[in-house]
């Protein structure tokens, strides 16, 4: 294990030990290298586990680009989002929670793409019709300075040549097995299961809860995004490969249950809404967002009203797929405030 690795997962292991477990497994867990050798387009129940780990573990692994390159440019699957896994979890039961933290999401190579284009959804059509055939353009992606650049910026983009973004490397798919008749889904697709929720906030050192549908949970990451403005309204992010590390806990059913993904940070906790329609996916948000209000901070639907009203926000995370996905926020800050909680 290179020094630096070890010693950002020994302090991570520190902390978590010093967090209530909620209902999770406390045992102390292993580290675990995994390259992956094979890549899955779908979030599946029907493959072959590529690695057996319990809850505690902490796996150290890598994605590769939407387009199926890895670090090195080589070409390693199909496009289409292709995902590392699944990981089985051998505690993990259906109507259990999956916790993962992110402990480490880095970029592995200097370069990403991105499309010249607007998906028909975020723009009139007048706008969007003329990026039918949307054409690729290379970004540079500098870590150590921590900013991403246009390539063509000098030769096309004449305004654009002293651009420069700032990079912020999160998972754009990650997801279990879902639920329904093939329990599985092309990993274009998101739902309660997680999936490619195009989030920029599914980044290191946020958190993920995730329902599980079926026993060892099937999980998957994917998707490299390098940066990503909401709504990922080019139809594609920053898209790159990265390096991941990740520890998964197993929340039982008896603490916790869960119909959508969550994700929580220093800042924020989050809750995810998936639909077909803008307002529908912000209802199914809202509503998750008073839920975990109701539970872990005793709030009334009266007091829910009084909190939300003048503190939520909203984050548009997708547009760009069939369906959208509207987070429903908090700050951890306001929250300190509720008596009791």
């Amino acid at each position: 294990m290179h020094r630096s690795l070890l010693f950002l997962f020994l302090i991570f292991q520190s902390a978590c030990a010093q967090q209530p477990s909620s209902g999770s497994d406390s045992r102390k867990g292993n580290f675990v290298r995994f390259t992956p050798v094979s890549f899955s387009n779908m979030f599946s129940l029907n493959l072959a586990p590529v690695l057996h780990i319990h809850s505690g573990d902490t796996v150290s692994t890598e994605t590769i680009d939407a387009s199926g390159h890895d670090k090195n440019s080589v070409r390693r699957q199909k496009g289409g989002n292709p995902l590392t896994g699944p990981f089985y979890i051998d505690n993990c039961q259906a109507g259990d929670v999956l916790q993962i933290t992110l402990v480490r999401i880095a970029l592995n190579r200097p370069y990403a793409y991105t499309t010249e284009s607007f998906v028909s959804r975020s723009v009139p059509d007048s706008i969007s019709r003329p990026f039918k055939k949307p054409r690729l353009v290379r970004w540079t992606l500098d870590a150590n300075k921590g900013v991403a650049w246009p390539d063509s910026a000098s030769i096309l983009y004449q305004h654009l040549q002293n651009f420069t973004i700032p990079l912020n490397p999160f998972l754009g798919c990650i997801g279990v097995a879902p639920s329904g008749k093939n329990n599985e889904i092309l990993s274009f697709f998101q739902g309660a299961f997680g999936g490619n929720m195009d989030f920029s906030s599914i980044r290191q050192a946020a958190i993920v809860y995730l329902p599980v549908f079926h026993d060892g949970g099937y999980f998957y990451i994917g998707d490299g995004h390098a940066a990503q403005g909401d709504g990922e309204i080019a139809g594609n992010a920053l898209e790159t490969s990265l390096d991941v590390v990740f520890t998964v806990k197993v929340i039982k059913k008896e603490f916790l249950q869960l119909t959508a993904p969550r994700v929580e940070d220093s800042t924020y906790i989050m809750s995810v809404g998936t639909a077909q329609k803008l307002d529908d996916a912000l209802k199914t948000a809202t509503a998750d967002l008073i839920l975990w209000l109701q539970k872990d901070y005793q709030l009334s639907i009266p007091e829910a009203t009084q909190v939300l009203s003048t503190s939520i926000e909203y984050r548009i995370a997708e547009i760009a797929d069939p369906d959208v996905i509207v987070v429903a926020r908090i700050k951890k800050e306001l929250l300190k405030t509720l008596k009791n909680n």
